[in-house]
C-alpha cells in the first residue's frame, strides 16, 4: 500500500497473509501476525517448525485446532490492537496462545483475555512449540510435508524479509524494545548467508535486511573479522543476485563506506537507507537519550548523496516528545526541508509503560501533538511530491508486486513494500507477474506514488 499520513501505523494491522497445508485429519494450527516485520520473521520461523513436525497450517479460525496470536507491544495503541486480535481469536476459535512483545506482560494479557491457553515472549521459538505440543498434540504417525528450502513464509514469493540481529544496545528513553528483546545478538554471517542463499535459490528477487540497529550488526560477536561486520554481510549480500534494501540503519559515521557499494550498478544493493533520525534539535535528542548531531548528520547526508545522486532516504520521526518546545519543533521542519529526505514517516509521541520518557516533564497535551504531526506531514508530503515529480520521464527499474485486471502495481528501487509509495501500469501489463523486474517509463506521479509505461 502506499504511504500515506493517515496510515501512521501500517505495521500494526492484523497481516491477512496465511497458509492452507497438510491433509484431512492433520493438526492444524492458525497463526495472526501483528506488528513488524521483525515479528513477521518469528511467524515465520514457528510456523516452520510446526510444518516440520507433521502440522498443517490453517488460514481461517474454523480449520484450526489452536490459534497462535503473535502481538506487538510496542505502543499503547499496539497493545489495544493486540488485545483485541486475541478478543477476535478467542471468540472465534477459543483455543489461543499467545507470544509476542505484548507476552513479555502475561499478567497484563491474563487481565483481559483469562481464556488463554499460554502466553510466551519474544522470540522463545522452543516455548511456544512446547504450548502448542500441549493443546495439540503431534500425529503420532505424521505425514510431512515437504518444505520449501526457504522455509514457510507469509510474504509474497518475491521478496522476503532477512532478519540478521536480535535485540538493540541502545537505551533511548521513549523505547522498551531493549526490556523486551533483550540487548544485541547478532546471528552468524555464515547463517545469514546461507538462509539468503536459499531464499534466492526459492525464487526471491528482494531481500529486505531487518534488525533493531542493523549498523550495529556482527559488533558483538568476538570472532568477528572486521570492526564492522555489516560492511563484509553487505557485499556478500549484493553478490546474491537479488535486489537487497537495508532497513534500520543508525547513521553511524561507517555508513559512508556502504554508499559506494550502492552506486555501483553491477551489484544488487540498492540505493535506499532507512534510518531512523527521530528528531532534530539537540535538545530533544538528548531528552530521547539519542545522539545529538542533527548538522553533522545533514553533512552526511551530502556526503551520501555526493557518493551516490540516486540514494533514496527514508526515516521516521516523533512530534510531541516531553519537553518539546514550539521552537525545537520548528528547527524539525526546518532540518526537513533541508535534509529533503525522499520518504518520511511521522509518530505522535505516546507514553509506553516501562518507558524512561514516561517521568520527563513537559508532557505535550494531545491536541498541541496532532497540530504539530498535521504541519509535520504537510510538509513532508510536499518534499514527497516535488521529489517525485522530477522523475516524470525518467526511465526506472521496477519490481511487480500484483497484477490484476485492472494494472500491475509495481515498486521502484526507491520503494520499500508496504510502508513506502507504488508505481502503476495500466497499460500493455497482462504478460508480467509477480517477481518481474521490468523497465517503466515515469509518466505521472502524485503525493507518494508513480505512474508508467513499460519502456520499448
Amino acid at each position: 500500500m502506499s504511504m500515506n499520513p493517515a496510515a501512521e501505523r501500517p505495521d500494526l494491522a492484523p497481516r491477512p497473509k496465511s497458509l492452507r497445508t497438510g491433509r484431512p485429519g492433520q493438526p492444524r494450527i492458525g497463526m495472526v501476525s501483528l506488528g513488524c516485520p521483525k515479528a513477521l520473521v518469528d511467524s515465520e520461523r514457528i510456523l516452520t517448525r510446526l510444518r516440520a513436525e507433521g502440522y498443517g497450517i490453517s488460514s481461517d479460525y474454523g480449520g484450526a485446532d489452536a490459534v497462535i496470536v503473535n502481538t506487538c507491544g510496542f505502543l499503547d495503541s499496539a497493545k489495544a490492537e493486540s488485545l483485541d486480535a486475541i478478543g477476535e481469536a478467542l471468540a472465534e476459535n477459543g483455543r489461543v496462545i499467545v507470544t509476542g512483545c505484548l507476552g513479555a506482560e502475561p499478567d497484563y494479557i491474563r487481565a483481559h483475555h483469562p481464556r488463554i491457553l499460554a502466553v510466551t515472549g519474544p522470540h522463545q521459538y522452543e516455548q511456544v512449540l512446547d504450548a502448542v505440543h500441549a493443546v495439540v498434540p503431534p500425529d503420532p504417525d505424521p505425514f510431512i510435508d515437504l518444505l520449501p528450502a526457504a522455509g514457510v513464509r507469509l510474504t509474497p514469493r518475491h521478496y522476503s524479509y532477512l532478519k540478521i540481529s536480535e535485540g538493540c544496545n541502545h537505551k533511548c528513553r521513549f523505547c522498551i524494545i531493549p526490556a523486551m528483546r533483550g540487548p544485541l545478538a547478532s546471528r552468524p554471517e555464515r547463517a545469514v548467508l546461507r538462509e539468503a542463499e536459499k531464499l534466492v535459490e526459492s525464487g526471491v528477487r528482494e531481500l529486505l535486511v531487518i534488525s533493531q540497529d542493523t549498523s550495529a550488526y556482527g559488533t558483538d560477536r568476538k570472532d568477528r573479522d572486521e570492526k564492522f561486520p555489516i560492511l563484509a554481510l553487505a557485499r556478500d549480500l549484493s553478490t546474491m543476485g537479488a535486489w537487497v534494501r537495508l532497513h534500520y540503519v543508525y547513521p553511524y559515521p561507517f555508513v559512508r563506506d556502504l554508499v559506494p557499494l550502492m552506486a555501483d550498478p553491477d551489484n544488487g544493493l540498492l540505493p535506499y537507507l532507512d534510518i531512523p533520525f527521530q528528531h532534530a534539535h539537540p535538545d530533544t535528542l538528548r531528552r530521547m537519550a539519542r545522539p545529538a548531531a542533527a548538522a553533522r548528520t545533514l553533512d552526511e547526508i551530502a556526503a551520501w548523496r555526493a557518493i551516490c545522486p540516486e540514494i533514496t532516504l527514508r526515516s521516521t520521526f516523533i512530534v510531541g516528545y516531553p519537553g518539546e518546545t514550539e521552537e525545537e519543533f520548528q528547527t524539525l521542519l526546518d532540518w526537513l526541508s533541508e535534509a529533503q529526505l525522499d520518504r518520511v514517516g511521522c509518530f505522535r509521541y505516546e507514553n509506553v509503560a516501562g518507558a524512561r520518557s514516561n517521568a520527563l516533564p513537559g508532557q505535550v497535551p494531545e491536541e498541541v501533538k496532532q497540530e504539530r504531526w498535521e504541519r509535520f506531514m504537510t510538509r513532508a508530503r510536499a518534499i514527497s511530491e516535488a521529489r517525485l515529480a522530477a522523475r516524470v520521464g525518467r526511465s526506472l527499474e521496477v519490481i511487480v508486486d500484483a497484477v490484476d485486471s485492472e494494472g500491475a502495481t509495481c515498486r521502484t528501487m526507491a520503494d520499500a513494500p508496504e510502508i513506502d509509495g507504488n508505481l502503476f501500469i495500466d497499460e500493455g501489463f497482462e504478460h508480467l507477474v509477480p517477481g518481474d523486474i521490468v523497465r517503466v517509463t515515469v509518466d505521472e506521479a502524485g503525493d507518494y506514488d508513480l505512474w508508467g509505461r513499460l519502456t520499448a
